[in-house]
């Protein structure tokens, strides 16, 4: 490996672990909530009162282009039971090209059904303010593919958009498991059509029977499944042509004291997506305030 192509990425690396030595210094909380899948969203919402920082990188290869490591810090607030909302800083560093902050987004879910039901709702929306360097993929929608992320970087950070995204979240849980389903919308608002997207999780404990001792390794602090998402094409041209489609199974860790670990190693599922991303993630709770119902 040519070290001068990642000399940009050391910095940035040197900041991420500074922020997940930071983790070990905040109060303990109640246990993390933060959800086992990196795409798909569920029903479960922040408690209120809480705060969840974290950290996620997103390790990717790319033909026609350098390796990247996009990443985004995420503040987490639980407003009310029924109201989450949340704040997002990306960036990303590019073997070869160097590194750059690509911008921010605003994210609200809200919960319009509190009690369990079959089927729970949830309705997203979402503002982002992002250049089209950024690589966090924190979803796909129209016809996002591998080649885009190949363009330079010198070029891809001077375009800015402003991006409306709006999620209809369907999430239910069926005998240990929770099974997801989400339904994205995404358009900018300067120009362009619509464009779709899909992201579908099914998650589970390793085990539903919690131990009367404190533990670290107990199956229970753990969770896994997989999930599958990939783009639905636009107004223009609706449908599966010329999208990109993801496989990915995940794994979670709750450690003791509001500490969550997320893994996921991800795979294209045809030629416009990238054949291989490692998404990671860490995350800690943090009681802030009293919130409510």
């Amino acid at each position: 490996m040519n070290a001068m192509k990642w000399a940009g990425l050391g910095p940035r690396v040197l900041r991420y672990g500074g922020l997940i030595v930071m983790f070990g210094a905040l109060p303990a909380a109640a246990p993390a909530q933060e959800r086992p899948s990196f795409v798909t969203y569920n029903h479960h919402m922040e408690e209120p009162g809480n705060l969840e920082v974290g950290v996620n990188p997103v390790f990717g290869t790319q033909r026609g282009g350098g390796s990247f490591l996009g990443s985004w810090l995420e503040l987490e607030y639980g407003v009310k039971g029924w109201w989450t909302m949340e704040v997002y800083l990306d960036g990303q560093a590019t073997r070869g090209q160097g590194s750059a902050f690509t911008g921010f987004r605003w994210e609200n879910r809200w919960r319009p059904l509190m009690l369990e039901h079959k089927v729970n709702p949830v309705i997203y929306l979402e503002y982002a303010s992002i250049n089209e360097a950024d690589k966090t993929m924190r979803e796909v929608v129209g016809h996002d593919v591998e080649a885009e992320h190949a363009e330079p970087l010198a070029h891809t950070r001077e375009e800015h958009e402003h991006e409306l995204e709006a999620k209809l979240i369907l999430s239910s849980n069926v005998m240990g498991w929770n099974v997801a389903h989400n339904w994205i919308a995404e358009k900018n608002l300067a120009k362009g059509a619509w464009e779709f997207g899909y992201a579908v999780a099914a998650t589970r404990p390793f085990t539903l029977a919690a131990t009367s001792r404190r533990c670290t390794l107990c199956a229970e602090n753990f969770s896994g499944g997989v999930e599958v998402y990939g783009g639905l094409g636009d107004t223009d041209s609706f449908g599966f042509r010329d999208t990109s489609h993801y496989l990915a199974p995940f794994v979670a860790w709750s450690l003791p004291g509001g500490t969550t670990l997320r893994l996921s190693p991800t795979f294209g599922l045809n030629g416009n997506s990238h054949r291989f991303l490692l998404r990671f993630g860490i995350a800690r709770e943090v009681p802030v305030g009293r919130g409510g119902r």
